[in-house]
């Protein structure tokens, strides 16, 4: 007989499988005895799936007033999820370390139709003629890798956003106003309208202080979410204030949305400024929350949040349209508050002081 219990939400993919599996091989040499296998906070960071590591590139060309004339875009991962239910080989520890068990295989990517993994969210939102992505898929990682909260979103946002951004600027052009001239989708444009307004859009004056904007239509086809980080930048990044406009259709319950949007917007501000799994020789070397530190209350930023109202729209859910802009934001506040683009996450000390040394 087989108690199910409950366990917290993970956003992705935890051992909540490999510990089911764990219990049910030891019951099956104790019967009639009562079995719970409980794996400790070390084995779950140390042997839980892994977000995959993702490397983007991306090169595009303007015209001399600085309208984008074509955008390439190639993107090297894992595949995205390793869940037992979509593997033709159960990816459960215990399964591949039996006698007669068979090798965890490569992570797979969910299908267009699913929304991609590598390559969601490849193609940015803006108006350009000439447009191509291929996402590259890596059958080989040094470690098991799943799904993490947005997939690849997460990483294309940055990385798209932060090269927009970099096109502004290059041609002396305001970065809101450089997003709003290659759009013409209204929707698009409103959300960016609505948090510049309420951000009050502008320069942040003070020395190490900067400014960013990151704006994506989550999968291409589902909310509108645009985000305006405020940071400082001393001896670490500390994040002031986020502003966020969303429009994700009809509204049920605004207060679910606002807290899905902030909640992602919160956990996105964490992996983008510290966290990082490290490992060596195949095994993780970050089993505690000393190693692989998060966020805690007193570095949680304020944050303010606008519902752009669309009534008479179909509803698309919010849950991970803040990720990637969230991360995309701070990455171009960094940028305004030190003039260095970091490209490598977390916006780690090392990874600033590394890409200081590479300008």
């Amino acid at each position: 007989m087989v108690h199910h219990v409950e366990g917290s939400g993970c956003y992705g993919h935890n051992p909540a499988d490999d510990v089911a599996y764990d219990a049910a091989l030891a019951a099956r040499h104790l019967p009639g005895v009562p079995v719970q296998v409980t794996w400790s906070r070390e084995d779950e960071l140390s042997w839980s799936p892994m977000a995959p590591a993702m490397c983007v590139d991306i090169s595009a060309t303007t015209d001399l007033s600085g309208q984008i004339t074509s955008w390439r875009w190639d993107g090297y991962g894992n595949g995205h999820s390793s869940r037992p239910s979509t593997l033709p080989t159960p990816s459960l520890l215990a399964y591949a370390s039996q006698t007669d068990g068979t090798a965890i295989p490569p992570s797979q990517d969910p299908p267009l139709a699913a929304g991609q993994g590598t390559g969601r969210n490849a193609l940015p939102a803006y108006d350009i003629p000439d447009l191509r992505a291929v996402a590259h898929r890596l059958t080989t990682m040094p470690m098991r890798a799943s799904a993490m909260r947005s997939l690849g979103a997460y990483t294309n946002v940055f990385a798209i956003e932060s090269h927009i951004d970099d096109l502004a600027r290059a041609h002396g052009i305001d970065p809101v106003e450089y997003r709003l001239r290659h759009l013409s989708d209204a929707r698009s444009r409103r959300v960016i309208e609505v948090v510049a307004e309420l951000a009050g859009w502008g320069d942040v004056a003070s020395e190490n202080n900067g400014r960013g904007i990151g704006f994506a239509r989550y999968k291409n086809t589902g909310a509108w979410c645009a985000v305006i980080a405020d940071v400082e930048a001393v001896d670490q990044v500390t994040v002031k204030h986020l502003w966020i406009a969303v429009d994700c259709g009809r509204v049920v319950n605004p207060d679910g949305v606002r807290n899905q949007i902030e909640g992602g917007a919160i956990q996105s501000a964490s992996w983008t400024l510290m966290e990082q799994v490290t490992f060596a020789a195949g095994a993780v070397t970050s089993s505690d929350w000393e190693s692989y530190p998060i966020m805690r209350f007193p570095s949680v930023p304020a944050v303010t949040t606008t519902i752009v109202s669309a009534p008479d729209e179909p509803w698309l859910g919010s849950g991970e349209a803040a990720s990637g802009p969230t991360a995309a934001a701070l990455g171009n506040a960094l940028r305004h508050a030190l003039g260095v683009r970091v490209r490598t996450l977390p916006l780690s000390a090392e990874n600033i002081v590394a890409a200081m040394a590479e300008e």
